[in-house]
């Protein structure tokens, strides 16, 4: 599956990969946008500052600098293999602008909801340091960063409870393969990236190419997955628990129902969003 390519911010160009039809679908995650460019152009502009309410943001840096400023008071510099989590729980405006006026500038972004009974949490800040994401290296050179939940008995960079997130970015040399163990009633998928062919699954499996996502199955006998590279390939591997509840979304605000959205709203147009 090819995401959607658009604009946002102040016209940063990048790839809506999991788009707002396959929320429920991917239920918890709410959407993945993968940028890279090496035109200043394309995303000088950055993201000046914008609110944020009922679930959570991970920004995966893989190449170039970004710089966050938040209404919590939180700054953070993201640089190449750093990570960031924030909580917009009840409500936060951030910023994220470059640091550099030239350059490739790489990465993703993840949104992961939260349950009604997070959403009016208060905002939470966290940024990780590439020295901070534990990296598993397996015989063939193959690699894997553990940013959240546990891999390979090691316990990544953050994690999270009722959605147990999942996210492993994983660097598949030709020839090699890896197995991923996932709960069974997770939600998951995968994205390949890096110029890579990836063949998922084993007995019935699919030929991934590079830029392209892969829904997987969560059958009650399914525990994992199996990813074999054709060539040298990058896979970004998210797995999630479900919540199970209503999704209303209106652009930055991510709640249960129409009325939560409409006092989101409120609560930002009279300046009460971060309070």
């Amino acid at each position: 599956m090819r995401g959607q390519p658009t604009s946002d911010g102040d016209g940063v160009k990048l790839t809506r990969v999991l788009t707002q039809p396959l929320q429920k679908r991917l239920d918890p995650f709410l959407m993945l946008d993968a940028f890279g460019s090496d035109a200043a152009s394309d995303y000088i502009g950055g993201f000046p500052s914008h609110p944020h309410r009922g679930f959570e943001t991970v920004t995966i840096m893989l190449e170039g600098r970004m710089r966050h400023k938040d209404s919590v008071g939180n700054v953070g510099l993201l640089e190449p293999g750093s990570v960031q989590w924030m909580t917009a729980g009840r409500g936060i405006i951030h910023s994220e602008m470059p640091e550099q006026q030239e350059g490739r500038m790489a990465g993703f972004q993840l949104w992961v909801n939260l349950a009604a009974k997070d959403k009016m949490q208060p905002p939470a800040y966290r940024d990780v340091p590439p020295a901070d994401v534990p990296v598993v290296r397996l015989d063939g050179g193959v690699q894997v960063r553990v940013i959240a939940g546990t891999a390979l008995g090691v316990t990544g960079a953050v994690t999270r409870p009722t959605t147990e997130p999942l996210v492993l970015d994983i660097v598949l040399p030709a020839g090699q393969s890896f197995d991923a163990l996932l709960p069974a009633g997770h939600n998951a998928f995968a994205y390949v990236y890096g110029g890579g062919v990836v063949t998922i699954g084993a007995g019935s499996s699919s030929r991934v190419e590079s830029e392209r996502m892969a829904i997987l199955k969560n059958d009650a006998d399914v525990d994992g997955v199996r990813l074999i590279a054709e060539t040298d390939a990058r896979v970004l591997l998210v797995a999630g628990a479900p919540l199970n509840e209503p999704i209303a979304q209106h652009g930055p605000f991510v709640m249960n129902s129409t009325a939560e959205i409409h006092q989101a709203v409120a609560d930002f147009q009279r300046g009460a969003l971060a309070a």
